[in-house]
Parts: structure tokens; C-alpha cells; sequence
């Protein structure tokens, strides 16, 4: 979903919980923007731990050759880091 989506899923919530006042029968249109509200909250939070466990992790070596000169490579790894329970 997305920071995007989730922001928009807490406005659209906000928008139809607070600001509208529309009685459609068997449907509550507050408690759908209640609803809402929390889908966007939810999708957040996953977005941001999503982001965070993702991160990449860069290891720099500085090896030297014959010659003296620095060699510098960065190895990228996407591995997730180990769980702890």
C-alpha cells in the first residue's frame, strides 16, 4: 500500500467519519470512515516495519595491492537481519 495509501485511507476515513452526517439505511458511513481510518493506520505501520527490516546493510573492505594503492568495494546484501524471539 504505501505511505501514500495509507495517508489517504486515514484522510478519505476522516473525511467521511467527521464531516459526514448521511443516514444510508443499514450502512453506518461513521463507523466505514472508522473504518478506514484504521486499514490506513494499519497499512502504515506494516509500511514503516516493512521499510526498516529491509534495510541494506553495507560492508566496505580496504584492502591494498602490490602496488600500495587502496582498493575500496562495498558488497550489498538484501538478507533480512536474524529474528530474535
Amino acid at each position: 500500500m504505501g505511505i501514500g495509501g495509507s495517508i489517504f485511507l486515514i484522510a478519505i476515513g476522516a473525511i467521511i467519519a467527521f464531516g459526514v452526517h448521511v443516514q444510508m439505511g443499514w450502512l453506518d458511513l461513521a463507523v466505514v470512515g472508522w473504518v478506514l481510518m484504521l486499514a490506513g493506520f494499519v497499512g502504515l505501520v506494516l509500511t514503516l516495519w516493512f521499510w526498516n527490516v529491509r534495510r541494506r546493510r553495507v560492508i566496505t573492505h580496504h584492502p591494498t595491492t602490490a602496488a600500495g594503492n587502496t582498493v575500496i568495494a562495498d558488497d550489498y546484501t538484501d538478507t533480512p537481519p536474524e529474528r530474535r524471539y
